[in-house]
């Protein structure tokens, strides 16, 4: 079974795809804009994304730039566009994505396209434990371990701290955080605050020191362990 996110605005190809890839077997998602696309990429697992470029919201270069940058998610991505000029296959290939493909298409060679990507990634070895320092971090489950230990997460719990992980020792701000968790209608300030209030109990709480940094004003990071000395 292939999980596919399709990032289109365009409601009729959309359609197409649809009527075409389900009977197949495949399960499928989609996102009508550039911004919604890559909240449902970072919090899904997904064997391949089809990423059209004239996006709203978020263009798809923008997006499939993010993507491998800040979310560092291998996903393999299949650009689609009307765009034939050799510059644009150049950029998006040079901005992380895997393949391209000039509208209008087969679909039964986009079908082929989509496979031989699976196959190469299912080929790579997947990534799912992050490590930082002594902090592991399970991609697909809300699991982690601390100097061996055993760390049971919240789904949100989960989100956050695979962000501070893939962007360690960098800062991870508090916008960024909140697109992650609440997309494009974040609440109040103080729902995130006592979400990190939380995670800091799970992560850091029964431990000797802190890993989970606030930087004022801007957002958190992890730090590096520093030992505790003893008198």
């Amino acid at each position: 079974m292939t999980r596919l996110l399709i990032i289109e605005d365009n409601p009729e190809l959309v359609a197409n795809l649809y009527a075409f890839f389900e009977p197949m077997g495949y399960v499928l998602d989609d996102a009508r804009n550039g911004a919604t696309g890559l909240r449902l990429a970072a919090e899904n697992h997904y064997d391949a994304i089809l990423l059209d470029l004239m996006l709203p919201r978020l263009d798809g270069m923008t997006l499939c730039q993010k993507l491998r940058q800040e979310f560092q998610n291998p996903v393999p991505i299949l650009m689609l566009t009307a765009r034939d000029q050799v510059d644009d296959r150049v950029q998006g290939l040079a901005n992380g994505a895997d393949d391209y493909l000039v509208k209008p298409f087969s679909l039964v060679e986009l079908d082929a396209r989509i496979k031989a990507l699976v196959r190469r990634a299912q080929g790579r070895q997947v990534e799912t434990v992050i490590t930082w320092k002594e902090l592991k971090v399970d991609t697909r489950s809300p699991q982690a371990w601390r100097q061996g230990e055993s760390i049971s997460l919240t789904p949100t719990a989960h989100k956050l701290l695979l962000s501070l992980v893939r962007a360690a020792p960098a800062v991870v701000r508090k916008q960024e955080m909140e697109y992650l968790v609440w997309g494009d209608a974040p609440p109040d300030s103080g729902a995130l605050r006592t979400h990190i209030h939380e995670l800091r109990l799970q992560v850091d709480r029964p431990f000797n020191y802190p890993l989970i940094t606030t930087v004022h004003s801007v957002g958190w990071r992890l730090s590096s362990p520093v030992a505790v000395q003893t008198q």
